[in-house]
């Protein structure tokens, strides 16, 4: 089957195939996410795909199992938020992120995103910068220039905001071990 040929199919076959999915589905969206799964079922076996009315059929019941398995995926992902829920509700909670509320966490938070997500991969996560390197997919040498960048950044928006001292911040993994890198 050509592209022409698939192309008058997914036409003929389009909105009955997502009448179909809407009225099974819990929103419009996964109605739409059945369908294209269809399509790309159909495609991908488009030379099994029968000719004339029997496609339309054929598609229905590609739907149909599309559909089952959107179904036990819904069904595993509401059994793991409900084990985590659990979970977290049983678990102690977790300690504000150091100096919340203060202006030094009101300058850190207008840093950009980039800047941020750095430093607390320093500070917070106690990160070197090889595993930071590791983590955001780049090399050591650009993690340290970054993070210097960074940093200074950081500096001049502390001055700028008045803050002349930043009280310390505790972390234990990175007085046990050091910066490793």
């Amino acid at each position: 089957m050509d592209e022409d040929e698939f192309a008058a199919v997914y036409a003929e076959n389009y909105r009955a195939l997502f009448g179909y999915a809407l009225r099974r589905c819990e929103s419009p969206d996964d109605a739409a996410d059945v369908v294209a799964e269809t399509f790309t079922v159909a495609w991908r076996r488009a030379d099994d795909l029968p000719p004339g009315d029997e496609a339309r059929l054929w598609l229905y019941g590609v739907a149909r199992r599309v559909l089952a398995n959107h179904r036990r995926g819904e069904q595993r992902h509401a059994a793991k938020t409900a084990m985590l829920r659990d979970e977290l509700a049983a678990a102690p909670p977790l300690t504000p992120a150091p100096m919340d509320g203060t202006p030094v966490a009101q300058v850190f938070r207008a840093l950009p995103e980039r800047d941020r997500e750095l430093l607390s991969l320093v500070a917070w996560e106690g990160l070197s910068h090889a595993e930071i390197a590791k983590v955001l997919g780049c090399s050591r040498n650009a993690v340290s220039i970054r993070l210097h960048r960074a940093r200074k950044r950081f500096a001049r928006a502390l001055r700028a905001a008045g803050v002349d001292e930043v009280p310390a911040v505790r972390n234990t993994r990175l007085e046990m071990e050091g910066n490793r890198g």
